[in-house]
């Protein structure tokens, strides 16, 4: 883009986002958020950044139209802290939930092994939600949750006026061999209340959720409104409606991708429909990387090193693209370090709303998003945590690993098509440059050891501040406990969440 076009549009999103956060003298149009967040989709698995097998002509126009990310984070490569990093700007570790939660087994009695079925978001922290909710929005969540399944954990107490979707993840279900211990029936939620249960059909939920959001914004367009839009596919297992089955090269995977794909379209077309896409930021990202091991159900993070449930990037980088039209450049594509921790405060900065109370780790990236010349991402440091574990941490182009075990997937496909195999690894005390290496394979350690000695200074400074499974850091705070048990002892909590708290609202 040249200098002249990128002034022209820096002027203009300037203007515009004055008016929107309503600092002249004309009637204030705060914009409305779209969030799309899909489940385990490949940083490869958008077609602008390399998908083969499957097209997303939807996505690919939402680069053409907007801004494409190269460098985006998520805090997690797994499911619930993910998402509780999107929603409230913290690293997960700073409200407690490190892990996945889960809903109780069947025939089991409870101990506190199984804390993290009890526990969730707590109510003291702020969502987007709940942030946007206190500037007028319309708020609504169609899809995935998984922020804890008890009442006092679900969206509507958490800052959402209407939620549509699955408590936690489409696998947790019962399972099918005889005397295994197993999941209660999976249900569909609306509101607080189960709207059915779902059986072995999950085929209608991303066409279920896109009509439950564009029902939402059209009820809402003369509104302010957030729509948070977090699909359950392709989390495994996959299922994909009879309009898209079979429709790609890849088999279920790319027909699943398609039809998210087709979602996207839908969202776009109803805002360009209502007069609502230039006064509308819609984002599109994903939770984590794939999960390689299933094969071909799984997605690919090429040419990224591994994928979910690991801190390599092929774990938590993944495709991010924005649009909003007359705002964000159009074409443009951002390589500055951003995250989804960075989506809280920069909302509040384009509708005007107050920041939480409470500390976030997540900073305003509206320089970035507006294609500013020599904008700069605002993070000094993105850290990496498995679970209570800090493994990593990236600073500009350097990446240092600490020593740490694995799941290496192995790649072969032959004999097991749906599935690859797993075996440990280690990795040693390593450092990457990853403007050259972004696929982890060259340890460039030894010859750069005053990089290594500053980057562990940040780490030890992070331990201090969140903790790590040796200590408990300063600066964390409590998850939600449910009441109908007792939280674990101090010695039991401190691996999971640390200190908890009882809530007093339950059913």
């Amino acid at each position: 883009m040249n200098n002249c076009k990128l002034i022209k549009y820096t002027i203009l999103a300037i203007s515009i986002m004055i008016s929107a956060c309503g600092t002249n003298n004309k009637k204030e149009v705060p914009p409305n958020i779209v969030i799309i967040f899909t489940d385990d989709q490949g940083y490869a698995d958008v077609g602008t950044y390399g998908a083969r097998g499957f097209k997303t002509p939807h996505l690919d126009a939402m680069a053409t139209e907007g801004m494409k990310f190269t460098d985006f984070y998520v805090a997690s490569s797994v499911c619930s802290p993910s998402r509780a990093a999107l929603l409230t700007g913290c690293y997960p570790q700073r409200i407690g939930i490190p892990g996945v939660l889960f809903p109780e087994r069947l025939n089991t009695e409870w101990n506190p092994k199984q804390r993290n079925t009890k526990t969730g978001i707590h109510p003291d922290e702020t969502t987007i939600a709940e942030m946007l909710k206190d500037k007028g929005y319309a708020t609504g969540c169609f899809g995935k949750w998984h922020l804890g399944h008890h009442k006092q954990f679900l969206p509507l107490q958490q800052g959402f006026d209407e939620y549509f979707g699955l408590p936690y993840s489409n696998d947790m279900r019962p399972g099918k061999k005889k005397n295994k211990r197993s999941y209660p029936d999976l249900p569909l939620m609306n509101g607080n209340d189960v709207h059915r249960y779902m059986e072995d059909d999950q085929s209608m939920l991303t066409t279920e959720y896109t009509e439950r959001a564009i029902d939402f914004i059209k009820r809402n367009k003369d509104n302010p409104f957030f729509v948070y839009l977090p699909h359950t596919m392709p989390h495994i297992p996959l299922y994909v409606s009879e309009k898209f089955d079979g429709h790609s090269e890849k088999g279920i995977y790319g027909d699943v991708i398609e039809e998210i794909d087709w979602s996207v379209g839908q969202i776009n077309k109803t805002l360009q429909e209502l007069g609502l896409e230039e006064n509308t930021l819609v984002i599109f990202t994903c939770d984590n990387g794939p999960w390689l091991i299933f094969g071909d159900h799984g997605g690919s993070a090429y040419p990224l090193r591994e994928g979910k449930f690991t801190t390599f990037e092929g774990g938590q980088r993944v495709p991010c693209l924005m649009k909003w039209p007359k705002v964000i450049p159009e074409g443009y594509v951002c390589s500055e370090i951003a995250s989804t921790l960075d989506m809280l405060p920069t909302i509040a900065k384009i509708t005007g709303s107050n920041l939480p109370s409470r500390k976030i780790d997540g900073y305003d990236i509206t320089d970035l998003m507006l294609g500013k010349q020599d904008a700069k991402s605002p993070r000094d440091a993105f850290f990496y945590y498995r679970g209570w574990n800090l493994e990593a941490v990236r600073s500009g182009k350097w990446k240092l690993h600490l020593p740490h075990q694995y799941n290496q997937v192995i790649v072969s496909d032959e004999g097991n098509v749906h599935g690859r195999k797993g075996i440990k690894a280690e990795i040693e005390l390593s450092l990457f440059d990853l403007s050259t290496d972004v696929g982890e394979q060259h340890n460039v350690a030894d010859s750069n050891p005053e990089i290594v000695e500053s980057l562990l200074a940040k780490i030890e400074a992070m331990k201090k501040e969140l903790g790590s499974s040796e200590e408990e850091g300063t600066g964390k705070r409590d998850c939600g406990w449910q009441v109908s048990q007792p939280p674990p002892s101090p010695l039991q909590r401190g691996t999971f969440g640390g200190p908890q708290i009882f809530i007093n609202e339950y059913i």
